[in-house]
C-alpha cells in the first residue's frame, strides 16, 4: 500500500468515505467525532446521496484508520470510498 492509499493527505481534494448512518443526528455526531482528531479541519457531508458520504480534508497528512476507529466509536462505519487523483 502507498502513503496515498492509507492515508488522508493534506490540501483541498480531501478524502470520501461511505457510511452507514442514515439520519441527519447522526452524521453530525460522525462530524463532530471527526472533528476531534488533531489535523482534521473540515467534514463536508453529502446527505444527497445514499449510502451518505462525507469528505474528510486535513492540515496534516492523517492515517485513514484513525477516521474509521473514530466513527465506529460513534455506532457507525466509515469506508475510504476513492484515492486522490494526482
Amino acid at each position: 500500500m502507498s502513503i496515498i492509499t492509507n492515508n488522508i493527505i493534506p490540501g483541498n481534494h480531501g478524502r470520501v468515505f461511505g457510511t452507514n448512518a442514515k439520519e441527519d443526528v447522526d452524521l453530525e455526531t460522525i462530524e463532530t467525532k471527526l472533528l476531534e482528531i488533531d489535523g482534521i479541519k473540515e467534514v463536508a457531508i453529502n446527505k444527497n446521496i445514499f449510502p451518505r458520504e462525507f469528505t474528510v480534508y486535513s492540515t496534516k497528512i492523517i492515517d485513514i484508520r484513525e477516521v474509521e476507529t473514530k466513527v465506529k466509536s460513534a455506532g457507525f462505519h466509515a469506508i475510504p470510498k476513492e484515492n486522490l487523483d494526482i
